[in-house]
């Protein structure tokens, strides 16, 4: 059995792109479209505060149950998909809209009602979590 050991991977063709061979020898999966750019585990209430991250500069507090993650590095555009988790028991949900995406950042909102109605409204968690694929810029 061999070891490779290195710091750097490096594309022969295109320096950013390493293609990896799937299962059974039939497709290709470039490395670098398949990596999470961004995830959070953070506390929403109060001041919002990351117990830990990935590509994540700050949050802008919106409102109650709205917050804004800020990436570090941002994104080549906003056509990248957001996955979110979290709340305080099961009766929370927390989401994100595509359109409300920007290159630096992307907003999550916080319900204390997945199934809607007129009982729903915006509340802040202490668990959410998110991650984030796409293009880096």
């Amino acid at each position: 059995m061999a070891t490779l050991k290195t710091n750097t991977l490096t594309g022969t063709t295109t320096a950013g792109s390493i293609a990896v061979t799937g299962e059974g020898n039939s497709t290709t999966t470039n490395l670098q479209q398949g990596l999470t750019k961004n995830w959070v585990n953070f506390n929403q209430t109060s001041t919002p505060a990351a117990r830990d991250s990935f590509n994540t500069a700050s949050f802008t507090d919106q409102d109650t149950g709205k917050v804004y993650v800020n990436f570090t590095n941002n994104m080549a555009n906003a056509n990248f998909c957001v996955t979110t988790q979290g709340g305080r028991d099961v009766d929370y949900i927390i989401g994100t809209r595509q359109n409300e995406n920007a290159t630096n950042q992307y907003r999550i909102t916080s319900t204390n009602n997945p199934y809607g109605g007129a009982s729903q409204s915006y509340v802040d968690t202490d668990s959410a979590f998110c991650q984030c694929n796409g293009d880096l810029a």
